[in-house]
Formats: C-alpha cells, structure tokens, sequence
C-alpha cells in the first residue's frame, strides 16, 4: 500500500501542476488592464535629454538622413486609396493562400481552415523618406523607409475533428527598409522586366496574438522569442546581398532577352539533291539562320555541278532563348544569271539540344513548313548537320555570387579562362554634349579586328540615345587588345562636309576579360565636353 500511495501522490503532484499552470495562465491573461491611458504629448524644448534619446528612432528619416526626400504626397495618396488597397490585398492574400490551406485538410486531423474575418484595418502604411540611387546601368533603384503601425485584423479558424481553434493577428508594428530595383529598364509598358527586392537592415516586427481568445503574445519570454525569430527568420531570407526576385515581364515580351549561348552548327553533307541545272546536275549552297533575329543569314560555300555536295564547314550563332528559337535552313541552288533556286528548307528546334552535347541530324528537305502542302511530299533530298548549344556561364556580378565563387575557389583552385572563346558584347548607351561645327546628327561607329558596326543616325541632337547592341564571336579572350568607338556626324544631299568625326575613344579590353563587364562614361578624344556611355560584357561557355 505504501508503493501504491506514493506512486499516486506523484501523479496527483504532477496533475496539480498542469493545472495550476493552465488556471494561471488564463488568470494571467484574461485580468490583464483594459483600459490603454492616453499618451502625454509635450512640446520639445520641455523634454530632457533622455525622453529625447528614446524618441531619436521615431524621427523620420528624412530628418536624419539628407540623402532621403520628404514624400508627404505619397503617403496621402496612400492614405486616401488604403480602403480600396486593403480590399484588393485581402482577395489577393485569400486566393494565394487558399491552395496552402487546401494542402493540410484531411492531415492531422483538420477538417478545414477559413479565415473568418480579414481585414488590415484602417491605418495604412507611412513612408518616412525615400532614397533614389543614381546608376550607370538599366535600372532605377528606390529605397523607401516604411513603417506601419496597423490595426489590422485577421482570423484564421481551424476545425478539427470535435473543435475549432481561432487564431487572431492584431495590432501590427512593422519597421523595414527595402531596396527596390527596377530592371532592366524597356521600352515595353510598365517599362521595366523584373522587380528586385532586398533589406537593408534587420526589419523590426510587432505584433499581437491571440489563441483561443487568449492573447498568447503576454507570456513572459514568448513575446520577445516569437519577435526574435520572425525578424532573424526574414532578415536572413531577404537581407541584402540576397533577392527577391518577381518577373513583370516574359521573354515573349523580347524585353529581357539577351545573348545566353552560342550555337555551333556542322554543315556535314546533303545527298539526293532535286536536278535544277541543264546537264542534271545543280550548284548547292545552304543559308542557316536563327528565328527572331534580323541578322543576315551566313552561308556555306557554294559546291558545283553535285547533288551529294559535302561541306563539313563550321558556324556560330547567338542564341537568346533555347526553348522558343529554331534553326532554319534553306538549300539553294546557285546561279550566275537568274535568281538562286530554292532546293528545300528545313528547320531545327534548339529545345531538342542537350547543353554541351553534339547531336548530329538528318533532315528531310521540303517546299515549307505547310505540312498540307502536296508538293511537301516530294523527294528534296537529305540533309545532316551536328549541333552543338553551349550556354553562357552564369553571371557572377551580385555580391554573393562572388563570395561564393571566391570560397569555392579555395579549394578547386582558380582556373585561367582567357584563352577559352566567348561572346564580346559591345552596347552603346548613348552620348552627351556632342557638338559639330558644322552639324550635329550623330550616330556611333565600332571598329574591333576589321570589322565596323554602325548605329543609326540621330537627327539635330547633341545627347543621343542609341541603345543598340553589337557581337563579335571571337575563339580567344582579347586580353591586349582594344576597341574604338566613334561618334560621327552624317549630313545627307550635301557632298562637301557630309561627315565629321565628333570624338572617338579606344578602350582597353584587358579589364572587360578579367571582370566580364565594364559600364562607364568615356569622354570623347577631340571633343569639348562629349561623353560616350558605352557597357561591354564578356561571355564565355
């Protein structure tokens, strides 16, 4: 009997502390004051030092910070949309977080989770000061101070098997300072491709939480937890040099599409060629291109008096979406007089290629791609090529990207890429106080190992905007070499003084290879004030 009274004298020990710790707890919180008295508001002067030092994080940051501006407009305009924006974030929040729900019903018992009431209250978002980087490059970069003390009201309510659970979010305090990027900057409306998002500083969070009816938040210890872990938890996911990222545009758009490979094509051989010549023979030659570009298609050398001509000639093209170009080829047949004569077309979708991999192809020549098309059943003849799609290395300009490269590095050890091939890729952004003595239509001129590319030419302006891209495919890194840009001036109808050199600038290649990209002004050798913008990159696969 003693072992027996001992042994439930422990249990109703253990029983009596669950429960004085439940009473406790409502006890705790439901006599918790009601009753919020209402702040004292004093001028400053009668302050001290030290109700002035509590109140120094609450001073706006336009006051502390010169480099913010002031944008009270804003924040009215806020203030009088925030019933509309409160409706419209709430539908937005109820249809993204409605499949996540969906998720966890028949699971550990839930039966279904609604929300009962949402509504971020009547109190909007303040914006204390906004901050607007200026940069060379295609972006706008805005870091606003937003702070907001809401009264928002959300209920969640989770019914389980015999019960339902509420849980209640109210009465939100939220301090963070992201920064904003809009890029890259296009002329396709809203003008810009991606939005980025990232936080300067550790955000600060408050709130309010209520379970059961009890506000769980005013347990000693839980509060400052709870607070703790949500700002480590977003700071960590969101603080800069790490992104957020949110596509505004798609690549149909063709905002965004920029060189992300190059394409090696192997013109191998074609045999059973249609008969065009007189004596039975023809005079095959093959145009290739890629869909979307408006670049003059290359061509294979010209093979006489065959209809098995073999070329085994080698190419390269710049690919700017894999999944949506193809290759088009077009076999003709030469002649000295008349039109060339189109033997038969095919074309190749590069989704069907594995990075790094050759994949040779033969192809039935035919009339077009109209697959009704009778004479589409006519023998054309084959054609092979081998195809070889080599994607770009990924961009390694974000902080982190370097970081990471330099840690790894440690131990696979740096290796010397400047004798491996590459893309140059040559932007002229534009210039500034470019000026004449006779006129001023200026348009820029690149020369790189022989070969000129030529913007278009702008009518009486002395800062042009040209924006225009230029490639140049080279089979080594042009590490001691140099490139020259030149704004020239073009007058049509007159044939004495049509072209005037406005100022040009030669620029060293060696820093483009060893960091993959350089964007920077130049000022114009020969030029009073004239400044080219030019971006070059360095691409190698």
């Amino acid at each position: 009997m003693g072992l027996v009274s001992t042994l439930l004298g422990l249990v109703g020990f253990g029983v009596g502390i669950c429960v004085g710790l439940l009473v406790g707890y409502f006890i705790y919180i439901y006599l918790q004051p009601r009753d919020v008295k209402d702040p004292i508001v004093r001028p400053l002067l009668e302050l001290d030092s030290i109700s002035l030092q509590k109140l120094i994080p609450e001073i706006p940051f336009w006051m502390k910070n010169p480099d913010y501006e002031r944008v009270d407009w804003l924040n009215k305009f806020i203030l009088d949309m925030w019933p509309y924006l409160d409706k419209a974030i709430c539908n937005t929040i109820q249809s993204t977080v409605k499949p996540i729900f969906d998720q966890y019903i028949e699971k550990y018992w839930i039966e279904s989770i609604e929300f009962d009431h949402l509504s971020l209250g009547s109190l909007p978002p303040t914006i204390h000061g906004v901050k607007v980087y200026q940069t060379q490059e295609k972006e706008l970069v805005v870091e606003p101070a937003v702070r907001w003390a809401g009264n928002p009201n959300i209920i969640v309510v989770l019914k389980l098997s015999s019960f339902k659970v509420t849980v209640q979010l109210l009465d939100l305090l939220l301090c963070l300072v992201p920064r904003i990027t809009l890029k890259p900057l296009v002329p396709s409306f809203p003008c810009f491709a991606k939005l980025a998002l990232s936080l300067m500083e550790k955000p600060q969070v408050d709130f309010g939480l209520k379970l059961l009816g009890g506000d769980i938040m005013a347990i000693p210890g839980l509060y400052q937890f709870i607070q703790n872990t949500i700002a480590t938890q977003v700071s960590y996911l969101y603080h800069w040099p790490r992104l957020l990222e949110i596509p505004i545009l798609d690549n149909s758009s063709g905002a965004t599409k920029k060189p992300v490979g190059i394409l090696h094509v192997n013109v191998v051989r074609a045999f059973n060629l249609l008969k065009m010549d007189f004596l039975g023979k023809s005079d095959p030659y093959v145009k290739l291109s890629l869909s979307g570009e408006g670049l003059p298609p290359k061509k294979t050398s010209i093979k006489m008096c065959t209809l098995n001509p073999e070329w085994n000639e080698q190419f390269k093209l710049i690919v700017k979406d894999p999944e949506t170009q193809v290759l088009q080829l077009h076999v003709y047949d030469w002649e000295k007089v008349k039109m060339h004569d189109k033997l038969g077309m095919q074309v190749v979708p590069l989704s069907l290629l594995t990075p790094h991999e050759t994949k040779e192809f033969t192809l039935d020549l035919l009339k077009n791609l109209n697959h009704n098309d009778p004479q589409n059943k006519r023998n054309r003849g084959k054609v092979i090529v081998q195809l070889t799609f080599d994607p770009f290395k990924e961009d390694s300009g974000s902080f982190s990207k370097i970081l990471d490269e330099k840690l790894s590095g440690i131990d696979r050890g740096i290796q010397d890429e400047s004798c491996n091939g590459g893309l140059l890729l040559v932007t002229i952004e534009g210039a500034e106080d470019v000026e004449g003595k006779r006129h001023t239509n200026p348009y820029a001129k690149v020369l790189f190992r022989g070969e000129k590319k030529k913007t278009k030419v702008i009518k009486k302006c002395r800062d042009p905007r040209w924006n225009e891209d230029f490639q140049f495919i080279l089979e080594e890194a042009p590490m001691d070499e140099k490139i020259h840009v030149e704004v020239v001036s073009k007058r049509r109808m007159f044939i004495f003084h049509s072209k005037e050199s406005l100022g040009f600038v030669d620029i060293n290649l060696s820093d483009v290879v060893n960091n993959g990209r350089i964007n920077q002004r130049y000022h114009l050798i020969n030029s009073r004030n004239g400044v080219v913008h030019i971006e070059i990159k360095w691409n190698t696969t």
